[in-house]
């Protein structure tokens, strides 16, 4: 490939996922669907106009970083310790009953060789793919109904962002130890320095940004340097630490999620992810994404994929939150509310990939899932708020996440 078909195929990705991300979101899917289905229709798979390269692969890694950085940010802290123990007990619930569904699927459907063989680690890929919950989906779902604030919506959404911390943990665990030298102490230990090592960084970073942005508000030094402490932070998570580095790039983010421009970081970061990071990462799995080994047996594994997901969510939070005192009717808008997936499962899904968990072919499974679970929770969560409007309690406020421009 010249060095000036680089410029060919990054204008066709932007056409083609702008197009079928407006088709997707007019048709009421997740827009992030219809560009992982123009990289499809793009890609060697079908019409062949673009290739996948180490270009573009790069470009898709910067994505993935910029993604992760944008959802620190948009996380709020405050609201976090509102409904924390609570919404920590359902994220937990929610991430470890997935795991297991997942697991178990891949095992009773094609069967394992054992612990620490190559198929114990895609079965459990498979369920660490399923623990990932879409913040923004279930944002915007609430935001839509009126209910995104109260005591349901602020643990649904407290639960949704500690669920994808966890489940970066999971995945970085997970990675680390299919690395036949990896001890599992040491994936502990480094963990844990990583956090110990962000913790005394982060504090002293976010006070030399309070100063600086309080010497210089609102302007574009702040998101400049604000990029510049993201991929600082994903280098060294993977360079020092083993950790993925889409974990340093969120933690990156929860550093500077409190600061008075917090949104206008966000709001500038997303430029460069709408504009082109985003739709080459999400355009590049559906380049990468090949239909030559589809068959009726990957077809029918998908459905089992997203029924078991689905209710592994709701009986997990679901339940958990009948646990937590809340009513039959409460618990079940936690556990739909919690359903949803969206970017972090295609990251997660992308991780796996890299790293040799899966195989393109399983990226139909997830991005099945992200359709179905992003049609469906809206529908049922209506019924649900028509039939039982009174929530538990309706006095806790919301700061809803930063809605990225469509």
């Amino acid at each position: 490939m010249t060095s000036y078909s680089i410029f060919k195929d990054l204008a066709i990705i932007i056409v083609f996922a702008k197009a079928f991300g407006i088709l997707a979101r007019k048709l009421k899917a997740p827009q992030v669907a219809g560009e992982i289905i123009a990289g499809l229709i793009i890609g060697p798979s079908i019409l062949g106009l673009v290739n996948t390269s180490d270009f573009l692969v790069q470009m898709a890694e910067v994505g993935v970083i910029l993604l992760m950085f944008s959802a620190g940010l948009e996380t709020n802290l405050r609201d976090l310790l509102k409904t924390g123990p609570i919404a920590f007990l359902i994220a937990c619930a929610g991430v470890l009953t997935p795991l297991a569904g997942g697991a178990a699927l891949y095992a009773l459907y094609y069967g394992t060789d054992g612990i620490g063989s190559d198929s114990f680690f895609c079965a459990v890929f498979i369920g660490v793919i399923m623990t990932a919950t879409s913040v923004s989906i279930t944002v915007q779902t609430l935001r839509e109904l009126g209910r995104l604030k109260g005591k349901v919506g602020t643990t649904i959404l407290s639960a949704a962002i500690i669920d994808d911390i966890i489940g970066i943990i999971v995945l970085t665990f997970v990675i680390a130890l299919k690395n036949p030298e990896t001890k599992p102490f040491a994936v502990v230990g480094n963990t844990g320095l990583f956090f110990l090592f962000s913790g005394i960084i982060g504090f002293i970073i976010h006070k030399l940004f309070k100063r600086f942005d309080s010497a210089y508000p609102h302007t574009r030094r702040i998101p400049i340097m604000g990029l510049a402490l993201c991929l600082t932070m994903a280098y060294c998570a993977e360079h020092f630490f083993g950790i993925a580095d889409i974990t340093g790039a969120y933690v990156a983010g929860i550093i500077l999620c409190s600061l008075r421009d917090s949104d206008y970081i966000a709001e500038k970061m997303d430029i460069n992810s709408y504009m082109l990071f985003g739709p080459v990462f999400f355009a590049s799995i559906g380049l990468k994404t090949s239909l030559d080994n589809v068959n009726a047996d990957i077809l029918l594994f998908s459905v089992f994929f997203v029924i078991v997901a689905l209710l592994t969510k709701i009986i997990g939070c679901g339940l958990m939150a009948r646990l937590c005192r809340f009513s039959g009717a409460d618990s079940l808008k936690i556990g739909i509310g919690m359903m949803t997936r969206g970017e972090v499962a295609l990251i997660v899904s992308q991780k796996g990939l890299s790293v040799g968990l899966l195989t393109p072919e399983y990226f139909t499974c997830v991005i099945l899932l992200i359709i179905v679970s992003s049609v469906i929770t809206p529908i049922v969560l209506k019924v649900l708020y028509s039939k039982h409007p009174n929530e538990s309690d309706s006095a806790i406020p919301v700061q809803a996440a930063v809605q990225k421009n469509q």
